[in-house]
């Protein structure tokens, strides 16, 4: 069984509904996931869109969540997900809002797309304190044994 993820509230490669984002109430979607490859210690979580600022002419990738040490016997996250309820172990990185948690999509123009990627890891990763997406990918090299995506897409109304 391959490792998978999924959101009761987004389907792959359709609109992540507006309440998940800064136009509604900026909580983050519910996940679920499953087929955690043999050997697992624990997941890592990013949420980020390679389509800023426009995706007509894309000049970064704006990361909106950063999370790992998540345990494997963890097989999802609620909706508005918050600090105290993150499962036993899991840390939180900085997201390019600069804070820690969930920054829901927010584009200043055009239809983006959101990827959130959940990798299996074969080791619970030191405590990397508050890092960055490009810090934990450079933790996780050499660890990684599955990984799944879920990409919703989100337009704001004018």
């Amino acid at each position: 069984m391959a490792l998978k993820l999924t959101s009761p509230a987004i389907a792959h490669n359709h609109p992540i509904p507006p309440y998940y984002t800064c136009d509604g109430a900026d909580r983050s979607p519910p996940l679920t996931w499953s087929g955690l490859p043999r050997g697992t210690q624990s997941l890592a979580l990013v949420m980020d869109d390679p389509d800023a600022p426009d995706p007509k002419a894309p000049r970064m990738v704006w990361v909106h969540w950063v999370l790992y040490n998540l345990p494997p016997t963890a097989h999802g996250l609620p909706e508005g997900l918050k600090p105290q309820d993150l499962p036993g172990g899991t840390r939180q990185g900085l997201n390019d809002f600069k804070h820690t948690g969930y920054g829901g999509p927010c584009p200043p123009i055009g239809s983006h797309r959101y990827f959130f990627k959940l990798y299996a890891l074969d080791a619970v990763l030191t405590d990397l304190k508050r890092p960055t997406k490009a810090q934990l990918e450079k933790a996780m090299e050499g660890h990684i044994l599955a990984q799944a995506e879920l990409i919703g897409t989100y337009q704001r109304r004018k």
